[in-house]
């Protein structure tokens, strides 16, 4: 990509990859999945400092300024990449985020609208947690339970990334996401009943 600007070019086809030697970074199209992107392997496990020291890398060579000599028609398609690089980090770097994107890029959209379907189980936690929120006085009681959703947030990460990295089973990732997505919005429930009290 960067080369190509160097070289006055603003056209990212038909080459799919552009490597730099000099710097030791290769940047995918516009069109690659984050993955590609960052040069990561497709899965949900992610090292989040290696994560981060790529981004810099990428944003770094990106930037606008740097193809200043090449036009305005090069800082233009240096701030596409720019943007670009920043929306797959914010999705990389939330494990929320980075597991509805797997799931979507393997055929098993989330759909949380429209499929609302839980476990038994995870239906009658929901109720219980619904129940101790109504009923909570203090501060204690709501801490209490927002450390219950966490352990809870803790174990449906792991399930997940069991379900997408070792069971490739994305079905089964796309309902233990929606799971999460429920306990985090929850967990900012309790966050704001626990602000309420300092008001």
């Amino acid at each position: 990509m960067l080369r190509w600007l160097r070289a006055g070019r603003t056209s990212l086809t038909p080459a799919r990859y552009a490597s730099y030697p000099e710097n030791g970074l290769s940047v995918t199209s516009l069109q690659s999945n984050d993955f590609e992107l960052f040069d990561l392997p497709v899965q949900f496990a992610q090292d989040s400092a290696a994560l981060d020291a790529r981004w810099k890398d990428l944003q770094r060579e990106a930037h606008p300024d740097r193809f200043a000599a090449q036009g305005a028609a090069a800082q233009r398609v240096a701030m596409q990449w720019s943007v670009r690089i920043n929306e797959a980090y914010q999705r990389l770097k939330n494990p929320l985020k980075r597991a509805i994107y797997l799931c979507e890029l393997h055929g098993a959209p989330i759909q949380a609208e429209s499929n609302t379907a839980m476990p038994p189980d995870f239906l009658i936690q929901q109720m219980q947690w619904r129940e101790a929120l109504e009923e909570a006085q203090g501060l204690d009681s709501l801490e209490e339970i927002a450390a219950q959703t966490l352990d809870s947030k803790r174990e449906q990460l792991s399930k997940i990334e069991r379900s997408l990295d070792r069971d490739k089973d994305y079905p089964a990732a796309a309902q233990q996401v929606r799971s999460l997505m429920f306990i985090e919005r929850f967990g900012s429930e309790i966050d704001a009943r626990i602000d309420s009290l300092g008001q």
